[in-house]
């Protein structure tokens, strides 16, 4: 089911797989432009280019999994209704697609690090830990969506507005050391936020929040809980009203 996502992703298309690499590149120039040169957002040091590309990769991935984990039910009502399977594999199948990307991405930053002369870190050690942290929250968000979805079609329109308010409440295109000390400890309340940190940590070299992981790893392992019970209590109705 990954592999026919991937094709169905691609198929037909002018660019072919080029548009994982496009996207992201055209997304961290538009921000370098706005928030870096035109705002004056600071970066910690760093390039702001690799900077925000290296939390935008880390969003993508979560903002691309749940947007297609949302509608994959829907888009496979003709095999849900016909044949059955644990259904819990359509959404997660969605996310091996942004798992891909996820890798082109990281090939990419991993270039853009060489031309700004930034040294690589053994914090890419970690890579691992925070990837599996961002796919258990992915599922766990996914999979309520797609069951939720199935009933209200209109939830189809909800999840990229949620996205979209979700990720600039998330420092992606910002660092933390911008926000007040005295509201930092809302962003432990946001479960993206210690994995969106983390992998930006692990290429960039910078210290980990313990803490922050810490709160993260309850709240992933508590959506992704909640997700699939939701998911499996709703979908003995799926045939029938999909």
């Amino acid at each position: 089911m990954i592999v026919r996502d991937i094709k169905v992703r691609y198929k037909q298309t002018v660019m072919g797989i080029a548009w994982a690499v496009i996207q992201p590149l055209t997304m961290m120039l538009i921000f370098t432009l706005i928030f870096g040169k035109l705002a004056k957002i600071p970066s910690d040091g760093f390039p702001y280019p690799i900077f925000v590309f290296s939390g935008m990769l880390a969003w993508n991935f979560f903002s691309t999994s749940v947007s297609s984990a949302g509608v994959s039910l829907v888009g496979s009502a003709n095999l849900i209704s016909k044949v059955y399977f644990p259904r819990i594999i359509v959404p997660i199948a969605s996310i091996g697609v942004s798992l891909v990307d996820f890798l082109i991405g990281s090939f990419i930053l991993l270039v853009l690090m060489l031309f700004y002369s930034q040294p690589l870190s053994w914090n890419l050690l970690y890579l691992p830990f925070f990837l599996t942290g961002l796919m258990v929250a992915s599922i766990g968000v996914g999979s309520w969506l797609a069951a939720i979805t199935v009933t209200y079609r209109d939830f189809r329109f909800v999840i990229p507005f949620m996205l979209q308010v979700w990720m600039y409440v998330t420092p992606v295109i910002y660092p933390i050391s911008s926000i007040p000390e005295m509201w930092r400890w809302v962003l432990y309340l946001n479960p993206m936020y210690a994995w969106i940190n983390g992998i930006r940590a692990c290429f960039l070299g910078q210290q980990f929040d313990v803490t922050g992981m810490m709160v993260s790893s309850v709240l992933s392992i508590l959506i992704f809980m909640l997700g699939i019970f939701y998911f499996d209590k709703a979908q003995r109705r799926f045939a029938d009203i999909i």
